[in-house]
């Protein structure tokens, strides 16, 4: 009994970024979006800010077309073809029940809470760690540091 194998490709599909040829892999470049309190005129930016809500790491403010604010996670979105049929899933600060919201129903977001991950790349980590190597401040570490 033989292996299976696989036909050879005739040219990579991306050449550029063969992960065979490159030392190190492109990352993604985050930008910040803490403090940020995007318009929401058009169905494009609700469901571009709602999309960043769902990437962000921190907390945000939603403002419901009846008054009421609503602080918390957002930990899942499903879009579909209208704002009435796109919603988020909301994980709220203050109180347990977590709470599914319309795109529709949304008035105005705020990412206001503080974003925990932000400046804790990898790079980051690997620059604070050689600071401490180099310099003989402080503990130079290979283990993670507290989240406290």
């Amino acid at each position: 009994m033989s292996a299976p194998t696989h036909a050879p490709r005739e040219t990579p599909v991306n050449a550029e970024l063969d992960p065979e040829k490159l030392e190190v892999a492109p990352g993604s470049q985050r930008e910040s979006v803490e403090g940020w309190v995007p318009t929401l005129a058009t169905d494009d930016e609700i469901r571009s800010a709602l999309e960043k809500a769902f990437d962000y790491r921190g907390d945000v403010t939603i403002t419901c077309k009846d008054g009421s604010k609503i602080e918390g996670y957002v930990f899942d979105r499903v879009t579909g073809p209208t704002l009435a049929a796109s919603f988020v899933r909301v994980l709220p600060k203050d109180s347990a029940p977590r709470l599914k919201l319309s795109y529709a129903d949304i008035a105005a977001l705020a990412f206001s809470g503080r974003d925990p991950a932000a400046g804790k790349s990898w790079e980051a980590w690997v620059r604070k760690y050689w600071e401490k190597k180099s310099t003989g401040v402080g503990e130079a570490t290979l283990q993670p540091e507290s989240l406290d």
